[in-house]
């Protein structure tokens, strides 16, 4: 299980990385769901490169698509999102814990050379 969390959190963090994927993410979150020819209207890049964007962002949990007659829409699924940022606030609460154990280590070694 803390394998496959990790690839879907790997994916989501590959799907983030690319600008132009998280202005199509950021687009369909403000208008509900859009066609990737309107989205190609909003984006520097062609069409069929936004659907390519859009398969990332899919297969990364970040969006799901339907078929409506002709078209495909997508609209943003939360859900993974969601889950790797608990994943990340796991991981910073992590580290605060260390950290803290560290700062009072070396504060009773700062203590002990002041008597």
């Amino acid at each position: 299980m803390l394998s496959e969390d990790n690839h879907k959190n790997d994916m989501v963090f590959n799907a983030l990385a690319d600008p132009i994927r998280r202005q199509l993410l950021d687009q369909i979150a403000l208008t509900g769901e859009a066609t990737a020819t309107t989205l190609a209207k909003k984006v520097p890049v062609s069409r069929q490169a936004v659907v390519k964007h859009l398969t990332v962002l899919n297969d990364a949990g970040l969006v799901f698509s339907t078929r409506i007659g002709r078209e495909m829409r997508h609209r943003v699924c939360p859900g993974q999102l969601f889950s790797t940022a608990e994943w990340m606030r796991n991981i910073a609460t992590e580290w605060d814990r260390k950290l803290d154990w560290i700062k009072d280590k070396a504060e009773m070694k700062d203590n002990k050379n002041d008597h």
